[in-house]
């Protein structure tokens, strides 16, 4: 219970605010609020997840294309109806199409052969030249053209275009493929027009059927669905592809279909007026097209469009005149004939093309119904978009909180990816469309909440918080606390750290020999040396100065497992600057310098400690206590640095010269103590010999071997007059001989004072 509450504590703000998004997103995908902007997102990822279908060429379907090419060779369009007529003749007797679907209509009759005027003159002004009308009587029926064209037409799947208007009664309707009283007093929704430009009657009754090529663009101008069937009047006409499909299977009947019968229906279903299906019947069997609003279908573009687009192949009209087509093109497809000539403007705005060609959308339409194919909104996609939305936003807002910023953007992009990903699978293999936005738009407000969450809340803190620590480590450290304040507190812990404190021998000498302002110039220089030796060479932590002493520590707020090895070298370091400062001050006659540090490594409490008034990030435990002791008793054996056991064992990488063992003030239990001088790898072979006499002058002393020991001590100072240690240790070896100590001696020093 208690980490549930510290979570709830620092989590339970953005939780909540997460849980309010995936709420509203949820509200928007059951209709609760709408938005245009976000519909409109959603047109824009649907038409991106159409292009990026990949397309395949349908050799089922071919487009017969009255090009530039075939106005060049053929002549201006409109051609003359014998050329469409030796067209028709072409594709349906020599070709051998499946079916031929004219995406032009024929409202009026052809005069451009001139047989009217050639009549007329007969009748009128040349009536007196001997066998006129008889020579015109014989050319009748060759000069024809609409005559030619319906003689074409008889007999051969080929089906005619015309256009649903609003304001013209031209040409002859087709027979309906069913009437308002065939439903039997169902309603049925579809666009309805009150008009048409169809063809002329003696071409549509020679015509296997005819089919409305009218498109319908949305509010932004592009073309997305189009009615499969066409209410004019009381009749219904199907469109220009479900009526070449007709022919194409030898259609009896075309017919909407309903799976609820009319006394199921309630009376919302019985105003909408929708069916499910609308049928092609033939014999044995019916090609089902599932269908939707208004009797209307969501077109599946395929390809960029024109030749060039992949999805179907072009075939020069020009080519099919003139018998160059390859016949195996041709020979049992679907043909469309239409036009990708710009001048001839039947090019339409669509998703994939801005110049996309009229007679491909027809192309698309007809390929989803051969392939048994259309790509819907389900009637479960309103469930899933919820179930969608509710698990990312539950997740993302639990995940995101608790995420530093790497993980935080990378949670997203999955979870970005993981709805595409599905959005995807459900379009390419269940043909199913889904609305995608919401789910994107909940990541992108959920990701930005914690953002900025993090920054206004957390960051600022951490931030903060490494403003403080910058007042005791090194910068490079800081920037590195910087990249993850949140793995970095003040509050109080146990760590196994080292600490050290550097004090100057004999300040107050010093400060007696210096005036004010040297004095200040002398402290500054020395500490400022020490300082960066503490923080910029070994990243060690500047705790505080106490007069001219310096305290400082190592593997926190930063952990270093090698935190005593920093300590020591850092000591060394420290050592060979306060030499260089002395040369320095005393060429300028100022005191001598020297100092004395003591180093101890254990487990401590470290945090920012102190009143309500003042506090500071320090440390404290046995083991600072002993540390402070090691650097006050350096000046009784002579040497530079003192170090505990503890760092000894921590940084076995450095050679060390036994003090002795001490029991300090506080402390009952005897520690051994150490003078770290120098990596032992980089140790000269001499100092090497040295420090293995001096352990063996020590096991002699332990061992009560005074005379011995002397000797090996006497020999060692001789050697090296310059050690203080050994001297020391010939007055205590003296002063043994002459009064031996107890046999409960243990050959520890003890010292009194701190």
């Amino acid at each position: 219970m208690a980490r549930i509450r510290q979570l709830l504590s620092r989590y339970g703000g953005r939780w909540a605010l997460g849980l309010l998004l995936t709420l509203g997103a949820l509200a928007y995908v059951f209709g609760f609020w709408s938005s245009h902007a976000i519909a409109r997102q959603d047109t824009i990822v649907a038409d991106l997840r159409m292009r990026l279908e990949p397309v395949e060429l349908d050799p089922a379907i071919v487009i017969v294309d009255i090009d530039t090419r075939s106005l060049n060779e053929v002549g201006r369009f409109p051609w003359s109806r014998n050329v469409v007529a030796r067209l028709v003749q072409q594709l349906t007797r020599h070709y051998e199409a499946g079916a031929v679907g004219f995406d032009v209509s024929f409202p009026e009759a052809d005069t451009s052969s001139g047989y009217a005027v050639l009549e007329r003159l007969a009748r009128q002004e040349l009536k007196d030249v001997p066998g006129l009308r008889r020579e015109l009587g014989q050319l009748k029926d060759s000069l024809d053209y609409d005559g030619l064209l319906a003689a074409a037409l008889r007999g051969q799947p080929v089906v005619l275009g015309f256009n649903a208007s609003h304001d013209q009664a031209k040409g002859v309707l087709p027979a309906p493929a069913f009437t308002t009283e065939d439903l039997n007093g169902r309603e049925l929704t579809a666009y309805s027009m009150p008009g048409f430009e169809a063809n002329i009657a003696r071409l549509q009754e020679a015509a296997a059927g005819a089919g409305i090529f009218t498109t319908m663009p949305g509010a932004d101008g592009l073309v997305r669905s189009s009615p499969l069937v066409w209410r004019i009047r009381d009749g219904f006409y199907p469109s220009l592809s479900v009526a070449t499909i007709a022919a194409y299977v030898g259609a009896s009947a075309i017919k909407p279909r309903f799976d609820k019968p009319v006394d199921e229906l309630s009376e919302l279903e019985r105003r909408a007026g929708a069916a499910d299906w609308l049928d092609i019947y033939f014999p044995g069997n019916r090609v089902a097209i599932p269908v939707g609003e208004a009797l209307g279908a969501t077109i599946q573009f395929r390809g960029s469009g024109g030749p060039a687009g992949g999805a179907f192949r072009y075939v020069s009209a020009a080519d099919v005149l003139s018998g160059k087509a390859p016949k195996a093109v041709l020979e049992g497809a679907i043909v469309l004939v239409g036009t990708t000539a710009p001048g001839l403007q039947d090019l339409r705005a669509t998703p994939v093309s801005a110049v996309f060609p009229g007679v491909e959308v027809h192309a698309n339409l007809i390929k989803s119904m051969l392939d048994g194919r259309f790509k819907l909104r389900p009637w479960w996609a309103q469930a899933v978009e919820g179930i969608q939305v509710l698990v990312v936003g539950l997740v993302l807002s639990l995940a995101l909180a608790v995420l530093p910023p790497a993980g935080a953007v990378l949670a997203a992009l999955l979870a970005f990816a993981a709805c595409a990903g599905f959005n995807w699978y459900a379009y390419a293999e269940l043909d199913a469309t889904l609305d995608l936005f919401i789910c994107l738009l909940l990541v992108g407000a959920l990701f930005v909440l914690n953002l900025g969450w993090g920054y206004f809340f957390e960051f600022r803190k951490g931030r903060a918080l490494v403003s403080r620590f910058g007042e005791y480590v090194a910068p490079e450290l800081v920037a590195k606390m910087a990249e993850d304040p949140e793995a970095y507190t003040m509050d109080g812990e146990n760590r196994e750290l080292s600490v050290m404190f550097v004090d100057v021998r004999g300040f107050t000498t010093i400060s007696e020999g210096l005036s004010p302002k040297e004095l200040r110039e002398y402290i500054n220089l020395y500490l400022t040396a020490m300082s960066e030796d503490i923080r910029s060479s070994h990243q060690g932590t500047l705790d505080k100065y106490i007069g001219d002493a310096v305290m400082a520590f190592w593997g926190a707020p930063v952990a270093f497992a090698d935190h005593a090895s920093r300590a020591v070298a850092t000591a060394l370091l420290m050592q060979a600057s306060a030499a260089r400062l002395n040369r320095a001050f005393l060429a300028r006659g100022w005191p001598e310098l020297k100092i004395g540090i003591g180093v101890n490594s254990g487990p401590m409490h470290v945090g920012d400690m102190g009143s309500a008034i003042r506090r500071a990030y320090t440390v404290m435990g046995d083991a600072v206590n002993l540390a402070a002791r090691l650097e006050g008793i350096t000046k009784v054996y002579g040497v530079g640095v003192a170090v505990g056991e503890a760092t000894r064992l921590a940084a076995p990488e450095f050679a060390y010269r036994e003090l002795d063992r001490v029991r300090v003030k506080g402390k009952n239990e005897p520690v051994a103590i150490f003078e770290p001088l120098g990596r032992a790898d980089a140790l000269d072979p001499a100092l090497h010999a040295e420090l293995a006499a001096w352990e063996a002058a020590l096991a002699l002393l332990r061992s009560r071997q005074w005379e011995a020991a002397h000797s090996a001590v006497a020999a060692l100072h001789a050697a090296h007059p310059e050690v203080g240690l050994y001297p020391l240790y010939l007055e205590r070896i003296a002063r043994y001989r002459a009064d031996p100590p107890g046999e409960d001696w243990e050959g520890v020093t003890s010292f009194d004072t701190k």
